[in-house]
């Protein structure tokens, strides 16, 4: 029987087969538990970076804080998207400790660069890791850069430290999507193999859709029962509908009277960026506007291509200081999400959640297995629109210009959908649960051999 059914049974059979005191005991075993928690969180990008990965993990660990959980994040300065380049070394939120790596920053812009800012993060990460050994009992790991959950397996040998991964993108498998190595080159074999160790020894494994779930269980059979499926989140409270004629973002950029359609985020070589240029060039004698903010691998290349085309209903605005999305995010009429048919099952864009919360329709792009469609599909709050069919995407664009009402309905949705299901509050006791079982079961493991000794 695989470990985690068996403790799921025995789990299963000491909460029933027990009287109502006994019950009584196990929850406050389970309180005791929660609050016995000592987190280390270990991810490159925290803010003041602009990555969306930092910025929803220090909402996840806010919330988990406000759980009563100790927690310490140790991440690196800001090198992915900043305007802030030195951040507090020791910082102090609540129940939270952040620690910054004085790591430097060396042509973050390009790969090679990116791969050895990586490689210096992770040695600091791992000396971190040594030092924090005797007061953490649970590890957080993040896919920031791709190979940080080795630092998990190697802690787990050595200080037998529980460790739980949180993948928010698949490699090799996304070099391979996207042609970059073979499936059958070296590298590519040895990184899968790295993987399949990494997660056979974690003790909870996150990903943030179904088909990220599907892509790790075909990848490793073994660790099926111990991959939790937790989706990506916006805070409603935060993010709140306003008005574009009572919004100062959309006035700076004269937004307020055109109809306005959003990209907000990474421009990276897993969203598909094709379908919407071709949808700006049907629309450019329309007077709608198209609003691209962010940056990533594809921007230069887009840029290029819409000055070369001699579009002007496009404008290409910077990342956008935290402080400022709510602004930035509800000036416009419609939002757009984007992947690429062949990473689909890879990588989870985060702005999705943001939009819902936006109050906006949103207008997804992907293929029609993709798991946006059932969200957009059950939240009722937009269509969506196969890889390459701009035609479709663009009369839709046209109908929502034309029909207020329906855009705002479809908007309303969204946020209701969201606030029922992905706001911070919700998604942080989904992770807690995960931390908690992973105690547990390192608990239960230390008996087992203590036991057999």
């Amino acid at each position: 029987m695989r470990f985690n059914k068996w403790i799921n049974l025995e789990l299963f059979h000491s909460v029933f087969s027990q009287q109502p005191d006994s019950r009584q005991d196990n929850r406050q075993k389970s309180i005791e538990t929660q609050q016995s928690i000592k987190l280390s969180v270990i991810t490159q990008f925290f803010p003041p970076d602009y990555a969306a990965t930092g910025q929803l993990l220090e909402e996840l660990v806010m919330n988990l804080g406000l759980l009563g959980i100790e927690i310490d994040v140790f991440t690196s300065q800001p090198g992915y998207a900043y305007q802030v380049k030195n951040a507090p070394q020791v910082e102090y939120k609540g129940r939270v400790r952040i620690q910054r790596s004085r790591t430097a920053q060396l042509a973050p812009g390009r790969i090679r660069g990116k791969a050895i800012n990586g490689v210096l993060y992770t040695l600091r990460a791992a000396w971190h890791l040594f030092r924090a050994r005797h007061w953490n009992n649970v590890l957080l790991i993040s896919t920031a850069p791709p190979f940080l959950p080795l630092l998990g397996y190697f802690a787990n040998i050595v200080f037998k430290t529980p460790y739980v991964c949180i993948l928010y993108d698949l490699y090799p498998d996304i070099a391979v999507a996207l042609g970059v190595v073979s499936k059958r080159h070296w590298l590519a074999r040895f990184w899968e193999s790295v993987n399949q160790r990494v997660w056979k020894r974690a003790m909870g494994i996150v990903v943030l859709s179904p088909a990220m779930k599907r892509q790790v269980v075909i990848s490793c059979p073994a660790v099926a029962d111990k991959v939790s499926v937790i989706h990506s989140w916006a805070d409603p409270n935060w993010i709140l509908p306003i008005a574009k004629h009572e919004n100062w973002f959309a006035w700076k950029y004269d937004l307020v009277k055109k109809f306005t359609v959003l990209y907000s985020g990474n421009l990276g070589r897993c969203h598909d960026m094709n379908t919407i240029l071709e949808a700006a060039k049907q629309l450019q004698n329309d007077p709608i506007q198209f609003l691209i903010i962010g940056g990533g691998a594809k921007l230069t290349e887009l840029v290029t291509e819409v000055n070369r085309l001699g579009l002007n209903n496009l404008l290409f605005l910077p990342y956008q200081d935290k402080k400022v999305l709510p602004y930035s995010l509800t000036a416009c009429d419609l939002s757009l999400v984007s992947v690429d048919e062949r990473t689909e099952n890879l990588v989870t864009p985060s702005k999705l959640y943001s939009a819902l919360a936006s109050e906006r329709p949103i207008a997804a792009i992907c293929s029609q297995f993709c798991y946006l469609r059932q969200i957009i599909t059950e939240a009722n709050c937009g269509s969506s629109f196969d890889n390459g069919d701009s035609n479709g995407l663009t009369q839709f664009i046209r109908l929502l210009s034309q029909d207020s009402l329906l855009a705002e309905r479809m908007g309303k949705a969204g946020r209701q959908y969201l606030r029922a299901n992905f706001t911070p509050k919700i998604i942080a006791k989904q992770y807690l649960e995960v931390l908690k079982q992973a105690v547990i079961s390192s608990e239960i493991v230390s008996m087992t051999q203590t036991q057999s000794e």
